[in-house]
């Protein structure tokens, strides 16, 4: 069974409702079995891949998007054939431009367009966002990028952007990237992202199985924790499971299967490192048509852990 495709964006091109990410995740698996992932994705109907690095400095260095530069090559696959989401990172900008930084991307990476590039965090507050809207515009006009988006920005920052990209007549935000979860909903549910929505900027769902501590697990990275709710996400792991198990389902199906039942979610990004566990995440999608949208989203009620933690305008 393919999965179903949706757009990104208003005018973007269609991707699978599932993508699949690397935050060090090719760094840790068998050459042969990535190659074999990757073929299975494809097959699916998922296309978009995210190979932005998280490197610190004085850490191990990174090369998961190197890695998969030569699995594209392994698979056969054409550049056209996938699309690639590529991490472009604010905190040297305007000192270090987009453009060099995304060239480097792209050596790494062996490719010489991104068909999406997703800025990170808005961590300082004396970003010019208007030079940044037409540094993107002149990425986009030498060919260089297709559609851009943003991580974790705050509804009005994107809205902001949104409004100097309107004004210009250049292209905007098409793609918001969201932690969203069974366990984090307050900022992609909330009133103040219904109106980015509204303008025809997607929803990425991401961090769907908060580094896997909504399945039980724990020992990798984790990201932020918004709301400071992660040990009441970790408590709750063994009763998701059960209402997993009621409905015929694993701990992981259910989390992506909730984050499907987003009106505006165009693909929800998460990790595997097999191909027995991409293949039993791709049953998420048939869950949500087996037990219905309202349903589920009622089912997974009682996980809502950020509700009233955090500000749903976002950061």
């Amino acid at each position: 069974m393919r999965i179903p495709q949706r757009r990104i964006g208003r005018d973007g091109p269609a991707t699978g409702v599932l993508s699949l990410g690397s935050w060090h995740t090719y760094d840790r698996m068998d050459f042969r079995e990535a190659v074999s992932l990757l073929q299975t994705a494809i097959e699916a109907g998922i296309t978009l891949f995210d190979v932005g690095v998280y490197g610190l400095p004085g850490a191990p260095p990174v090369f998961t998007d190197v890695l998969f530069s030569a699995m594209v090559r392994a698979a056969g696959l054409r550049r056209e054939d996938y699309l690639l989401s590529a991490k472009l990172w604010l905190e040297g900008y305007p000192e270090h431009s987009l453009r060099a930084q995304l060239e480097n991307a792209f050596f790494r990476a062996g490719v010489s367009h991104a068909d999406l590039v997703i800025l990170g965090d808005l961590r300082r507050d004396d970003t010019d966002l208007h030079a940044l809207v037409t540094d993107l515009a002149a990425l986009h006009s030498a060919g260089l990028i297709g559609q851009w988006g943003v991580n974790n920005w705050s509804a009005s920052a994107i809205k902001e952007v949104h409004g100097f990209a309107v004004a210009d007549g250049v292209p905007g935000p098409a793609i918001a990237q969201l932690k969203y979860s069974v366990a984090r909903r307050s900022i992609p549910d909330g009133e103040p992202f219904s109106s980015v929505f509204s303008r025809g900027v997607s929803l990425q769902a991401s961090d769907v199985f908060e580094g896997g501590v909504l399945l039980g697990k724990g020992g990798r990275q984790v990201g932020r924790d918004p709301g400071d709710v992660r040990q009441r996400i970790a408590d709750s792991a063994a009763s998701l499971a059960k209402v997993a198990a009621s409905v015929g389902a694993t701990p992981a199906q259910l989390c992506l299967a909730f984050t499907l039942t987003h009106p505006a979610n165009t693909t929800t990004l998460f990790g595997a490192t097999s191909v027995k566990q991409l293949e039993d995440n791709l049953a998420a999608v048939a869950l949500v048509e087996r037990v219905g949208a309202a349903d589920l989203r009622a089912l997974v009620e009682p996980f809502w852990a950020d509700r009233d933690a955090v500000d749903p305008e976002g950061p």
